[in-house]
């Protein structure tokens, strides 16, 4: 989902008490990270030749500028970077705009994208120790060094020593599904259009579960919007927890059972 020039009154369709229930970042947690993901119906966000503007209406772009002035910092990898040239700025709603973070390994960033424009907003490229690729002026380069520096939980320390702990990770579908897998989400807001691709780019991607049972099924709240548009939040904190919770019971059952046997071995 990208951005558009177009605006709309501060908030609108985002502040309604139906839907203020999406917004826990509002109430100041720190540190909070929080994706947003837009949709087909058949789960793409892209037709097959890349086009993505817009399978989403303008609901979802609100809701996205609206989410973008609540963090600290919005997150891209650079392959959104170089295949969208998004701005990445609030516009459609009240709100300044966060801190720009682009992840970008190995450079390959153009100094001039447009995410990198000079207007008050902090500026940040994560890459690689060592790599000499330009950038533009007033950009702070974010050197990781260690082993695992680019795994979700390293990128969130190095934002958080700078600062930076309510987070937006916004693009693209492979940034997102690593910061799913890795459970480093505490929300996901799935935004899904009533249009069907029939081919195209996928959305979220996570490592096969062999059973339903080990499905990740997060705690959601949905919203229809009046363009069609239907806003799924999920609760990814609340289900880690969850999860957590199955995994000690499963743990303790086995044990039990363990030593059930051991006793009658004896």
């Amino acid at each position: 989902m990208d951005d558009t020039t177009r605006r709309r009154s501060p908030h609108q369709a985002t502040t309604s008490p139906e839907v203020a229930i999406y917004h826990p970042i509002h109430k100041g947690e720190r540190p909070f990270v929080v994706a947003q993901l837009g949709q087909s119906l058949d789960g793409r966000i892209a037709t097959p030749s890349g086009e993505s503007k817009y399978i989403n209406g303008p609901h979802a772009l609100d809701h996205l500028h609206a989410l973008r002035a609540d963090v600290d910092a919005v997150v891209v990898g650079v392959g959104t970077v170089v295949a969208d040239d998004p701005l990445l700025t609030v516009r459609r709603v009240a709100g300044r705009s966060p801190a720009r973070v682009i992840i970008d390994p190995s450079g390959r960033a153009d100094p001039a994208a447009r995410c990198f424009a000079p207007d008050g907003a902090r500026r940040l490229v994560l890459r690689r120790a060592g790599i000499a690729a330009p950038v533009a002026e007033g950009v702070e380069v974010v050197a990781m060094e260690r082993a695992g520096a680019f795994e979700p939980a390293a990128m969130l320390d190095a934002l958080a020593a700078r600062g930076l702990t309510r987070i937006l990770v916004e693009g693209g579908a492979h940034t997102l599904s690593a910061f799913l897998e890795a459970g480093c989400l505490d929300a996901l807001h799935v935004f899904v259009s009533p249009v069907i691709l029939g081919a195209g780019r996928i959305g979220l991607t996570r490592k096969a579960c062999d059973t339903l049972a080990d499905a990740l099924r997060p705690a959601a709240r949905a919203h229809v919007f009046p363009d069609g548009d239907v806003l799924f939040a999920c609760d990814l904190a609340r289900a880690g927890e969850a999860q957590a919770d199955d995994a000690q019971s499963s743990n303790s059952q086995s044990n039990r059972a363990r030593t059930r046997r051991l006793r009658a071995a004896g």
